[in-house]
Order: structure tokens, then sequence, then C-alpha cells
């Protein structure tokens, strides 16, 4: 700073130097001279002055901004559920103001990102929900999720996911068998149900647990029909045997028969 006051005193000089040589070429009285001498001193000290209000003003910019910044920091950290900010104590201002201003940039950021994946989560959810017949993932939607939060809801979404390819699989293999009983039982569907499970489009079949045990009372509802002809079956042909044997018919009548 020594060197700065020394070199702009001795711009100083050589201006006031300069000037003085102009005005005695000019021939301007004494009188004049001074009057311009405090003309220049009066512009000089206006510009410093001008030039110590800027940067006055620039010190409490910045000083607003760190207080707004650690404002905001707080409420970030509440909603983020993290720990205080803190600042190194030997920071200068502007320092200070470029630090917690990107820490704020940063959990925004954070912010948005977490409220987003909530958002894609809460979708999935839905979709799965309306599959499985199922309630809703509980969360609080007007807070900004933990990441616990998200983990929790990440895994629950990865488990109906399971679910729901469990219960589809388990769909189309009961739908396989039960269309191959119906034809050969000869049997139309009757009810909404069994519409609903022979239907060319798989999609609108809700996999809920009601209709999976449904599904599988049907199964074995045609099973037990199919069986029970079976039987039926096998005791008329065991007395067409036996009436058979007892009118002594052919052989080759009884196949032909057969």
């Amino acid at each position: 700073s020594e060197v700065l006051a020394a070199e702009a005193a001795s711009c100083l000089n050589r201006a006031m130097a300069a000037l003085r040589d102009i005005w005695e070429e000019i021939g301007i009285p004494e009188e004049q001279r001074l009057e311009r001498t405090d003309v220049v001193k009066q512009h000089i000290k206006s510009l410093l002055d001008m030039m110590v209000a800027e940067e006055q003003s620039l010190k409490e910019r910045l000083l607003k901004s760190i207080a707004l910044c650690r404002k905001e920091l707080d409420t970030l950290c509440s909603e983020l559920k993290l720990g205080p900010f803190e600042t190194e104590e030997k920071s200068t201002i502007l320092q200070m103001e470029k630090n917690l201003r990107m820490r704020v940039e940063e959990l925004q950021k954070q912010k948005q990102d977490r409220k987003q994946e909530l958002k894609a989560l809460q979708e999935q959810d839905r979709d799965l929900c309306d599959i499985l017949c199922t309630a809703l993932f509980s969360i609080d939607t007007g807070a900004v999720p933990s990441l616990e939060d998200l983990d929790c809801y990440r895994r629950h979404v990865a488990s109906l996911n399971t679910l729901k390819e469990q219960r589809w699989e388990e769909f189309v293999s009961n739908k396989r068998q039960i269309i191959l009983l119906m034809e050969e039982l000869d049997h139309t569907p009757d009810t909404s149900f069994e519409r609903d499970v022979v239907c060319e489009n798989e999609e609108v079949f809700c996999l809920s647990e009601d209709n999976i045990v449904a599904l599988q009372n049907l199964l074995q509802q045609l099973e037990a029909r199919r069986a029970l002809n079976e039987a039926v079956c096998a005791e008329l042909r065991a007395r067409i045997v036996a009436l058979w044997e007892r009118l002594q018919i052919p052989q080759e009548e009884r196949e032909a028969s057969a």
C-alpha cells in the first residue's frame, strides 16, 4: 500500500506540474490557477470517494449474499436432513461468499434430484399397484425424501416388480392349462371372470391376490370335472366290457366298437 500511495502521489505531482506549465504558458493569473487547482483536487476527491463507495457497496452485497446463503443453507440442510455447513474461520469475505453459494447450488441440485427420483418411484408404484391391486407406498410427498426413504422406496418398488413377474408367470401358466381343459371339456366361459381369464388381451387381467386365488380355484374345478368325467368314462367302459363278456361278443366286433 505504501508503494501504491507513492506511485499515486508521483502521478498526481506530475499531473499538477504539467497543469502548472500549461497554465503558465497560457498566462492564467495566479488567483485562477489556485481556483483550478482546487477544482482538480475536488475532482480527484470525488473520483476517489466514488471508488470507495463502489467497493463498499460490493462488500455490503457480499455480506448480504453471505447472510442469504446461510439462511438458505439452514433450510436446505433441514430439508435434506444434513448437518450444518461449517465455513473456514480464516476465509475472506469473497471466499466465504463463493463457498456458501457453491454449497447452496450443490444442495439445491441434491434436493431437485431427490424429488425427481421420488416422482419417478411414485409413477412406478402407481402402475404396479393398479396391476396388483395393492396399496400405495406410504411416504410424505410434501417433504424432501431422505436417502433412507428413497432406498426403502426403491426396495419396495423392486419387490412389487418381483411379485408382478411371479404372478404374471403363474397367470400365464394357469391360463394355458385352463384353456386346454375348457376345450377338452367342451366348456364355454360363462362368467365374467372366466371370460377375463381366456381373453386374448392378457394385459387387462388384474394380478390381484384374490384373482390369483380365483384362478387357482377355477383350474382346480376344471381338473376335478375332468377327473370326474374320466372316472365316469372308466366306469362305463368297465360295464361295456362286462356286457361284452356276458354277451360273448367277438373280439373283432369289440375292437370296431372301441
